[in-house]
């Protein structure tokens, strides 16, 4: 027989708790970032715990270290009009919404936070975090900080997303932080919201988030590039476009390393294999590698889509990097490649510049050899994102 639920105590001998709030209705973007922070201020601070809400459907094959654990939310799936879907349970969107937000009530409560990280929705999806925001606000005990990454989208999508959303009114009221992942002379993610001077002025500018190579390196005999899409979900163009490079050129060295990533349709990639099997090793592929830092530090460069935590990797392990970015249904990555581009840290290829062809991608891949690596335009506090965070925490959980 269950014993009766009794709420954690917060007193002033518990140990600090840090919860995290990682929507995760597509990509890996959301939980890979909250992943890292969780690494890094446990690592800093021993006797801290860390809690991730996640709606990744992978996340699974990920592992935490010591003080982390994460909690899966009933997942979500986004249709090609914007809409969604629940995924397994049967349940329309209201009703997993609605079973989602309970779950995350519940966490916050039985496991009394002194600190709530929430990353890129200061509403959660669709309004879920809102019931726990006013609990947590009310009970008064915990510190309460939005993340935002360094780009969001373009300015005037933006404000109408965050009009429509309630996200500027829910960032005055609830938050007693907002850390932008990156450094406002790159680029400031909250140009053209009307937000209020009492707003600005709980912004920090924390650098990007470092990556580092654990304990079990991977090993690839042979001199290679990375190719990597991020999550995959809306890699299949760039695929494209690297395979047709290979086959145009015999003689384009040296050997690519792709991974697809996790959420790469499966019909496509079964396509993709059937390619990659007539290039006779010239390119390698991996469905989904949740060390893929080992492969960035080994790679002589790399052909990427524009994600936040590629990038990151990008500039930690200073790799020479042609960044193919989306533009649909975000301006995020073309807004971010192309601002790089400008500052010497990376190139790009720009479909209305250079065309999204294959000789575009043979003259990338054959220019990374003397490409510089970020580090030559190197600016200060570019990498200082995690120490930044974990000193943020320790000032809040002590206050």
């Amino acid at each position: 027989m269950l014993n009766k639920l009794t709420k954690a105590p917060n007193t002033a001998e518990h140990q600090p708790r840090v919860l995290f709030y990682s929507h995760d209705t597509f990509g890996l973007g959301h939980l890979r970032r909250s992943r890292a922070i969780a690494a890094a201020i446990t690592k800093d601070d021993p006797g801290l715990s860390a809690l991730i809400l996640t709606g990744s459907p992978v996340v699974g094959r990920f592992t935490f270290p010591e003080h982390v654990d994460h909690i899966r939310l009933p997942g979500v799936t986004k249709m090609s009009d914007g809409s969604y879907i629940s995924q397994t349970l049967g349940l329309d969107i209201d009703e997993t919404t609605n079973l989602r937000a309970g779950l995350i009530r519940s966490a916050a409560e039985y496991y009394v936070p002194d600190l709530l990280i929430v990353d890129k929705e200061p509403t959660g999806f669709r309004g879920e975090l809102l019931p726990t925001l006013e609990y947590l606000r009310d009970n008064g005990k915990t510190k309460l900080v939005l993340g935002l990454r360094d780009v969001l989208d373009s300015p005037e999508t933006l404000a109408v997303e965050w009009e429509r959303k309630g996200a500027s009114k829910a960032a005055e009221e609830f938050y007693d932080e907002i850390w932008v992942y990156g450094l406002k002379s790159i680029y400031d993610p909250t140009e053209g919201l009307d937000l209020p001077q009492s707003v600005r002025k709980r912004m920090h500018w924390t650098g990007y988030l470092r990556r580092e190579v654990g304990d079990q390196p991977l090993s690839i005999p042979r001199p290679y590039i990375l190719i990597t899409p991020g999550g995959g979900g809306d890699g299949e163009a760039m695929v494209n476009l690297v395979l047709s490079a290979y086959e145009q050129d015999p003689d384009l060295s040296p050997i690519a390393v792709l991974v697809y990533g996790p959420f790469l349709s499966g019909d496509t990639r079964v396509d993709f294999e059937k390619r990659v099997a007539k290039l006779d090793g010239r390119v390698q592929s991996v469905g989904f590698e949740s060390k893929i830092e080992h492969l960035f530090a080994g790679a002589q460069g790399v052909i990427c889509m524009g994600g936040y935590n590629t990038f990151c990797e990008v500039l930690s392990f200073d790799k020479p990097a042609v960044i193919v970015p989306r533009t649909v249904p975000r301006r995020e990555q073309f807004i971010r490649a192309k601002r790089a581009e400008q500052l010497g840290l990376t190139r790009m290829i720009d479909e209305d510049r250079d065309g999204m062809t294959p000789e575009a991608m043979i003259k990338a891949i054959r220019g990374l050899p003397d490409q510089p690596p970020p580090s030559a335009h190197h600016h200060n506090g570019l990498l200082d994102g995690l120490d930044y965070v974990s000193a943020r925490v320790q000032e809040l959980v002590k206050t």
